[in-house]
């Protein structure tokens, strides 16, 4: 019995980064998914809320998969978005895509960012 209080005296210790690794870790080991546990646990007690809660994303990055065929369209939203980088350095990252445009940002600006390259002609994806 110490050592299963001693387990979970550890785990209670865990980050919520550091959880979501082990989980993944455990996974991988015994061939299963803790996506159906959970899902199961919430009807029943409702407890999972508070975690998935802390879980949620709140930093999202934009990355630029393509600059697509209207690239000078494409380096302008840039430069725009990213005000920091002057006209070599824009095209430098259209032209090396897959590039992250913008990183640490929340999901109004993400969306509108995304949204900004995507009329511009580029494919964008939100990470």
């Amino acid at each position: 019995m110490a050592d299963l209080a001693k387990i979970v005296e550890d785990l209670s210790a865990l980050t919520v980064l550091e959880a979501a690794e082990l989980s993944k870790l455990l996974e991988e080991k015994w061939g299963v998914s803790a996506a159906a546990p959970v899902a199961m646990a919430m009807p029943a007690g409702g407890g999972a809320a508070p975690a998935e809660a802390a879980e949620e994303q709140t930093e999202f990055t934009v990355v630029l998969i393509d600059g697509g065929d209207k690239k000078i369209n494409v380096i302008k939203e840039v430069r725009g978005v990213r005000s920091d980088l002057g006209l070599k350095e824009a095209k430098d990252l259209v032209e090396g895509a897959p590039q992250n445009v913008v990183e640490n940002v929340s999901k109004q600006n993400a969306d509108e960012v995304a949204k900004k390259l995507t009329e511009a002609g580029a494919k964008v994806q939100i990470k």
